[in-house]
């Protein structure tokens, strides 16, 4: 049984980066961003509960309206979670296949920026939080996104604090610019490798 570890961290904390790390030291890892997008247009339960919710013009052409999903996500505070019961169990499950095709690895991993928000640090192991200081995630993410400092400040503010994630977590990587990232992803490897018999058996 593989031992499944979670990969998380706020806006602009480079988990995306400790993510290609692994795979580059052939540690599958499941980007659930990614799979949500893609299943949120191929899944037919997920078309079916969000054409019941917004109408048949969520889908155009086969594509999702992302304009009109927008306009309901932000239109009130309780949105965001009923579309997210309708997109967030069906993550799970393919997660969970996911899981089974890969069952040969000993280690595989899911990265998700809302793993805690989500409910989707109860489907691993091993939280791993990749945390960098504030001042550090709002430049990065500015420079990548090319937005202002007021939008990501704004994006912040909208998820769950860093800090908290990172008392919740099990293991942290420091993404500071300063401490180089390699020994401190080989570091997580050594640990879960010398923990495997203890870790598999303790959760699903």
């Amino acid at each position: 049984m593989a031992v499944k570890i979670g990969i998380t961290g706020g806006i602009g904390s480079g988990k995306s980066v400790v993510s290609r790390l692994l795979e580059v030291m052939n540690i599958p890892i499941y980007i659930s961003d990614e799979e949500a997008k893609s299943l949120t247009v191929a899944h037919p339960l997920i078309r079916q509960e969000l054409g019941a919710l917004l109408g048949d013009e969520i889908y155009q052409g086969g594509k999702l309206n992302k304009t009109l999903l927008a306009s309901y996500l932000f239109g009130h505070p309780d949105h965001a979670r009923v579309v997210n019961s309708i997109i967030h169990p069906r993550v799970k499950e393919h997660f969970r296949s996911w899981v089974s095709a890969h069952n040969a690895y000993s280690i595989i991993g899911m990265e998700s920026a809302i793993l805690y928000e989500s409910g989707f640090a109860d489907e691993v192991d091993v939280v791993v939080m990749v945390y960098a200081p504030l001042e550090i995630r709002i430049a990065r993410a500015m420079k990548r996104d090319g937005v202002s400092r007021e939008l990501i400040t704004k994006r912040i503010d909208s998820q769950m604090s860093d800090e908290v994630k990172r008392s919740q977590a099990d293991f942290t990587i420091i993404n500071d610019d300063e401490r180089p990232l390699i020994p401190q992803v080989l570091e997580l490897i050594s640990f879960l490798s010398k923990n495997i018999h203890y870790l598999c058996p303790a959760k699903k």
